[in-house]
């Protein structure tokens, strides 16, 4: 068997950081100075990606390149879009392990994991549907095998690719847009790339920010943190995306906006789009794509999962 080289990682599901406190799964990072005050953002129309007919001086391998990228780009829309995917069932302690390390590369999640659905809704943007196959876990009732054999840290997600696991799910989303195929989502542009690692440093201060106030710590801490959404769905006029166009920052964002959303809107009575339109332009812009609706969990359930984790510190 080949030899296995996990990375530990710690945007990842495990079955304690489903039940205990945000700092056994988000780790402290500093958080960006943005002032402001409480709004919502409605996006545009999605974007259209063009293709340009290559001229006929072009070399010849620039030609085969970009029918590359076109065929890529066609594959991927249709399988994002146009092909509902069966899930298999979570596996669990009596479940069989898969033929490890035999050249299929795996994706092993959680259904409701939102670091796991991240490196999902990825796999789904890029129309990698046949290429990656899902391997979803249940977290209460771990396979002893999957510590043992494929990822030592025992978390979700993990990516099997290459006689390889790796971990931490904004790392992964990463890998899957630099080592596969489909639609690029990551920007070109020089301003656009230093804002999404500014978003990305950002994330964790966000979910512990709004877990604060899960916790019963006041809901200051979780209305600067939407404000800060908010302003930074308007840094940019060319789409209702982080971005302006849809990107890996706006799936480092969507789970736990999917999750707190329906949440603090039952719990806590507080419409987190009231008074920011672009906010809530961004949820209603992202809630029409397929490739990220296909891995989205019934809000109902959502929401009991969450009483039932910060019932006490209520």
């Amino acid at each position: 068997m080949a030899a296995v080289k996990a990375l530990i990682c710690h945007t990842s599901c495990s079955p304690s950081s489903l039940l205990t406190s945000p700092p056994d799964i988000f780790p402290s990072s500093a958080p960006l100075s943005f002032s402001c005050t409480s709004r919502l953002i409605r996006p545009p129309t999605s974007a259209i990606v063009c293709l340009l007919r290559p001229q006929t001086n072009e070399p010849v391998l620039a030609r085969v390149a970009l029918a590359r990228t076109r065929r890529r780009a066609s594959v991927s829309a249709t399988m994002a879009t146009g092909v509902k995917e069966v899930l298999p069932p979570a596996l669990t302690s009596t479940s069989d392990p898969p033929p490890i390390f035999d050249g299929t590369t795996r994706l092993y999640i959680s259904y409701v994991c939102p670091f796991a659905q991240r490196v999902w809704i990825t796999r789904n943007c890029k129309g990698l549907q046949d290429q990656i196959k899902l391997v979803p876990i249940d977290l209460q009732n771990r396979p002893a095998w999957y510590k043992e054999k494929v990822y030592p840290a025992n978390k979700v997600p993990a990516l099997e690719h290459n006689n390889e696991v790796r971990g931490e799910s904004l790392d992964l989303i990463r890998y899957l847009e630099a080592n596969f195929g489909g639609p690029s989502l990551w920007p070109e542009d020089p301003a656009k790339k230093e804002f999404a690692e500014e978003l990305f440093s950002y994330t964790d201060t966000f979910t512990k920010s709004v877990f604060s106030s899960f916790k019963g710590e006041g809901d200051d801490q979780a209305a600067a943190a939407f404000d800060f959404i908010e302003n930074a769905l308007s840094k940019f006029e060319d789409g209702p995306f982080f971005l302006g166009q849809f990107s890996l920052v706006d799936i480092a964002y969507a789970p736990f906006i999917e999750r707190f959303k329906p949440y603090l809107q039952e719990v806590k009575g507080i419409d987190i789009t009231v008074g920011r339109p672009k906010l809530a332009t961004w949820i209603e812009e992202i809630n029409k794509n397929e490739a990220y609706t296909q891995t989205r969990r019934d809000p109902k359930e959502l929401v009991e999962s969450y009483k039932k984790r910060f019932a006490a510190q209520l």
